[in-house]
């Protein structure tokens, strides 16, 4: 629940999402913790939320998750939750 916004595992959030709106844009994204050092988070406090930590795929299930073994079954996942089909370019412009 607000504010704890994302995707968590226990106090420790595995999933960052964000929307950001200004000067008529809007962005969005997110940030899924696969592989990622979480020691560089001893250094600060997490999405400024005292007494919670981070975590990642690869902490939580002991073996070493990479974004290539998630990416696949996430934008089918996407797709089917949204019912939406994506379209994918080569050209990002």
């Amino acid at each position: 629940p607000p504010p704890f916004t994302g995707v968590w595992m226990g106090d420790s959030k595995l999933c960052a999402i964000g929307v950001h709106c200004g000067n008529h844009i809007t962005s969005h994204g997110l940030a899924l913790n696969c592989c990622t050092d979480l020691t560089w988070f001893d250094h600060i406090i997490p999405c400024g939320l005292e007494g919670k930590g981070v975590t990642s795929l690869s902490h939580e299930l002991g073996q070493h998750i990479t974004v290539d073994h998630v990416l696949e079954p996430f934008l089918d996942s996407f797709q089917e939750v949204f019912e939406c089909t994506l379209v994918f370019s080569e050209d990002p412009g």
